[in-house]
């Protein structure tokens, strides 16, 4: 994959660690204890003629039966698979007593050993990548099923690369269950004070992870440190990698935006526990979100029920429209005088009511729209099915009713065009190219001077945005992590969105949900 490029917004929060056989190489010296422990124990029933002797597979067994558990559940794996069945005893049971804990304080007492005589080993690739994230202010954990991890941390000088850390003591104290539970994985993710969904992990192990995937985890990566790939990827890896210097930041980001995402429908519970009793501000594309996809924009008529849904929502929380349309345009097509409009991507913003433009963004740009508009017209006029409309603020060269062919011909003028005007630069849409003054701003810098203007940018608000088009990703990207984006699409595409409405149905049930969602916390 490509060289790490820092990127301007990241998708994710925080990544997860495993320690064993990711962060360090520590589980060689593991399965070479379980060998060991195995290898003696086995041939102790050998000679008491309880079974052959075969002895332990440091590589077959190990990521079979122990990899990533905690000990004593990687001994009890192990035995039953050799149809050994042993009473479990007691975590305090000494080294030689013949249960399932006293063979697991045997291993200890092995890894013990080894460990104090060869030290542990670090994947510096890995290294390298944590000193990446914590530099582009990613939170960074470990976990480790081993009550060890802290002394290896130390051994190794990096404990300060962590900001939180869930090993075998801390699983034993809280009463974590063991991978493939995602316990110790929700903990870590917790203490960094993150979302399971914005947290990417990172494990070697096929029951680390399993538990990456129940714990419904932005997105796993697996590291196949021991030719088990198949097993990773057929128990729920989004990628497997033999080492993390064939992955950047940047790699990371974009797989885990090309995630599918979870239906918001889908997750009520979850998103009511989000908003809590913080303040919902909701914010809403035109086009395509509110209203299907038509071949010409005035075409694009808000149905007497959506409407009627927006409403009864703008009662509830300060709602504002942020479309691609003239204000003017996107105004006279919602007919809803109570919410906040912001027309052409925000280049003009009006307060409900009175009609007041509370911030108008590049207005010395408009005669070189006009201009632009006028020449590209001419241009395209002998092109059926296509058509320019001058929005003011920016112009939209439409194209969804030519013919295929057509299309480079268009785009070919309209980048011609755009050479006589370097104040102005080229957007795309869906099935349309746009001009629109060349300056730093965007739906999501709209949506934030909104937020500020209405004193609502603080913790205790929560936004919402809603949106179909690559547009709407500047917004879906300022709300990542301290809001949520819902993408309005029936097919999967990169977004920085937080989950998915497959169409203007699924977005008018969701803002009925959400209403009464506001409804029962206002009660």
């Amino acid at each position: 994959m490509n060289q790490n490029t820092k990127p301007q917004l990241l998708s994710f929060r925080a990544v997860i660690f495993d320690m064993d056989g990711v962060v360090t190489n520590t589980a060689k010296l593991h399965a070479v204890a379980w060998k060991d422990l195995f290898d003696d124990y086995l041939q102790k029933r050998a000679k008491n003629g309880k079974a052959d002797f075969v002895p332990f597979d440091k590589k077959e067994d190990y990521l079979s039966y122990v990899d990533g558990k905690p000990r004593y559940e990687g001994a009890r794996s192990f035995l039953e698979s050799r149809s050994i069945r042993l009473p479990y005893g007691n975590p305090s049971d000494s080294a030689d007593m013949e249960t399932i804990c006293g063979l697991g304080n045997s291993k200890d007492r092995f890894f013990e050993h080894l460990l104090h005589e060869k030290g542990p080993e670090l994947f510096d690739s890995t290294i390298r990548l944590i000193k990446q994230l914590k530099q582009l202010g990613i939170a960074v954990a470990i976990v480790s099923s081993s009550r060890h991890c802290q002394v290896v941390l130390e051994m190794a000088g990096i404990t300060s690369l962590f900001e939180a850390r869930v090993d075998g003591k801390t699983s034993a104290a809280l009463g974590l269950k063991g991978k493939p539970s995602p316990d110790i994985f929700c903990k870590a993710a917790k203490l960094l004070g993150v979302a399971n969904r914005d947290c990417v992990v990172v494990e070697d192990a096929v029951s680390g992870v399993q538990a990456g995937r129940k714990g419904s985890f932005g997105l796993v990566v697996g590291l196949n440190r021991g030719h088990n790939r198949d097993a990773l990827e057929s128990n729920g890896a989004d990628i497997v990698l033999n080492d993390l210097s064939e992955i950047s930041v940047s790699d990371i980001d974009a797989l885990f935006r090309k995630k599918v995402l979870p239906i918001a429908l889908d997750y009520k519970d979850q998103i009511a526990e989000r908003i809590q009793e913080r303040e919902a501000v909701i914010f809403l594309d035109y086009d395509g979100t509110l209203t299907p996809i038509v071949a010409r924009p005035e075409l694009a008529v808000l149905s007497d029920k959506m409407r009627a849904t927006i409403r009864k929502l703008g009662e509830m929380c300060p709602t504002a429209i942020v479309s691609g349309r003239a204000l003017s345009n996107v105004k006279n097509l919602v007919q809803i005088d109570e919410l906040y409009y912001a027309g052409n991507h925000g280049f003009e913003i009006a307060s409900p009511h009175d009609s007041t433009i509370l911030y108008e963004k590049g207005k010395e740009f408009v005669t070189a729209v006009k201009d632009a508009c006028q020449r590209i017209e001419l241009q395209i006029a002998g092109i059926d099915g296509a058509f320019v409309e001058n929005k003011i603020y920016s112009l939209s060269v439409h194209y969804r009713l030519a013919a295929p062919e057509s299309v480079a011909e268009i785009e070919r003028i309209v980048d011609e065009q755009l050479g006589n005007y370097p104040n102005l630069q080229k957007h795309e849409g869906k099935k349309v190219f746009e001009l629109r003054p060349k300056m730093d701003w965007n739906k999501g810098k709209a949506v934030l001077w909104l937020l500020q203007a209405l004193h609502l940018d603080h913790p205790e608000t929560f936004p919402i945005y809603i949106g179909d088009d690559r547009t709407d990703e500047d917004a879906f990207r300022v709300f990542k992590g301290r809001g949520m984006g819902i993408l309005v699409s029936d097919i999967r595409q990169d977004s920085y969105a937080d989950y998915v409405l497959r169409d203007t149905d699924e977005t008018r049930q969701f803002l009925m949900m959400l209403t009464t969602m506001l409804e029962e916390v206002h009660a």
